[in-house]
């Protein structure tokens, strides 16, 4: 892994561990409930607008794993590359 790629995984990780993290994932988790629920939705547009609000906290809610997996990758191919 480049220092660069080694940084960007360290202060994402730290990021993880932190309590505003914790709450902002919390936080997400009770909104995404509330906006799933579409028998709240007015019209089409307002149910597409819930369908992007969901898709973004998605990706926020899995970006941790997101992380994991590529920087397992990421090592995977360092110690394949030390193999060879």
């Amino acid at each position: 892994m480049t220092p660069e790629t080694e940084k960007y995984f360290m202060a994402l990780n730290e990021m993880f561990r932190s309590e505003g993290w914790k709450i902002l994932m919390e936080d997400m988790r009770r909104s995404a409930v509330e906006v799933n629920a579409v028998e709240l939705t007015k019209d089409e547009q307002d149910l597409f607008y819930r369908k992007g609000q969901l898709a973004v906290m998605a990706n926020i809610l899995n970006l941790e794993t997101q992380v994991s997996n590529a920087q397992e990758q990421a090592e995977q191919e360092d110690q394949d590359v030390e193999d060879l």
